[in-house]
């Protein structure tokens, strides 16, 4: 039996997590078995459970590292609202859009964390939570606490409007939904 340092291990793992977020916001975490994502590991489906309890075990962990990711990139803006207006203009573009796999857990997964197991639905309340937490720093830095709502109001506004758009046939009318909700999110922000 061949025995992996803990590197090697920690690295396996993270590219399950990847590989299994891509495939939750391509074909829905329902749609996706354990076979599927750990053939797009490029492993075994015995592997498997050398990582993760279970497939939930897995949502919860691919989740947390999605919206950890999201989190960081807002922390990294520079402060104050026109880094925030910037971040607005990409969240709601045809690129993002059209990039599912690639793109934001939220408008991708939301309806389907909702029906999942609660560590699940804790990881996304965490992720989502620091998220609205520093949109509401750059709204207003020296008072985060006063900007929540605001904060909160955005960020439901841009998963929305992404998730509208994506469900649209009709590409003008999808385009449409994209720049009404950029918008409107600048009319938010004030």
């Amino acid at each position: 039996m061949v025995r992996y340092d803990k590197e090697h291990k920690l690295a396996t793992r993270r590219r399950i997590t990847e590989t299994a977020a891509r495939r939750f916001k391509q074909d829905g975490i329902d749609g996706s078995g354990i076979a599927a994502l750990m053939a797009d590991a490029g492993l075994t489906n015995g592997a498997f459970y050398a990582h993760f309890a279970s497939k939930e075990d897995l949502v919860a962990n691919a989740i947390a590292d999605e919206l950890r990711i999201q989190h960081e990139r807002l922390t990294a803006l520079p402060p104050g609202r026109e880094s925030l207006e910037a971040f607005v203009r990409e969240y709601l573009s045809p690129d993002h859009r059209d990039s599912r796999t690639t793109g934001c857990p939220s408008a991708a997964l939301l309806d389907e964390v909702g029906r999942c197991a609660p560590e699940t639905r804790q990881a996304y309340t965490e992720g989502a939570g620091a998220i609205v937490d520093t949109i509401a720093a750059h709204i207003t830095p020296d008072d985060p606490r006063s900007a929540r709502g605001q904060a909160l109001g955005l960020y439901t506004l841009l998963v929305g409007t992404l998730q509208l758009s994506r469900a649209l046939i009709d590409a003008d009318f999808s385009d449409e939904v994209l720049e009404q909700g950029i918008q409107n999110a600048l009319t938010l922000l004030g």
